[in-house]
């Protein structure tokens, strides 16, 4: 039997049009860094090129070796920049930083990893391997919300999240905006992509 973490983890979960506070356990992750433009950053391209190839050799490390099989977990990322009106404000995404992440189960080690970056490099088909990282983050308080719609559109969104919700809350932002992304953009319409929005908070 597959299992399929969303389903298992409450925090894959986020009510559209509303913003809750909730606790993010600890989790392991594909990491990779990097800045710029997603829609036209080199960098993002191959990153997106590195995560998934070890991501799959993982799962398959895991029914193999393990004998237990997993759905691989969407992509995620967290952004940030010196001026946090990039996100709300001005949009300007040349100027964001990200970690582009994908979350794998506890049970995978650090030689699990090793052997599937091995196995992926010997196929020559991620560009950035040195740079992935496996590595545990333990993200704490937050606020979520699901966001429908095009990522271009996120803006009024974060903007209700940071300014009202936040303080209405006597809470301030601490860590990077988090978005998970439970649609395919490449087969999925701008106005139908589902995207949990998420700010750590203290």
């Amino acid at each position: 039997m597959r299992v399929d973490f969303k389903k298992q983890i409450n925090t894959y979960r986020a009510p559209r049009g509303d913003i809750e506070l909730v606790r993010v356990p600890a989790m392991k992750f594909l990491m990779i860094d990097g800045r710029g433009d997603p829609n036209t950053s080199n960098a993002f391209a191959d990153a997106l090129a590195t995560v998934y190839p070890v991501a799959y050799r993982l799962k398959f490390l895991s029914k193999v070796d393990l004998g237990s099989d997993y759905v691989v977990m969407p992509l995620e990322a967290l952004w940030w920049s010196a001026d946090m009106d990039t996100f709300t404000t001005s949009r300007d995404k040349s100027r964001w930083d990200w970690t582009m992440m994908n979350m794998v189960p506890d049970r995978i080690t650090d030689d699990h990893f090793d052997a599937a970056r091995q196995a992926v490099e010997r196929k020559g088909s991620a560009p950035v391997l040195s740079a992935l990282r496996l590595e545990r983050f333990d993200e704490g308080r937050a606020a979520q919300t699901l966001h429908i719609g095009s990522y271009d559109a996120e803006g009024p969104v974060l903007e209700a999240m940071h300014r009202q919700f936040i303080p209405a809350h006597s809470l301030t932002m601490t860590g990077k905006h988090h978005e998970i992304y439970l649609s395919d953009s490449r087969r999925t319409a701008a106005d139908k992509l589902k995207v949990i929005l998420r700010q750590p908070v203290f």
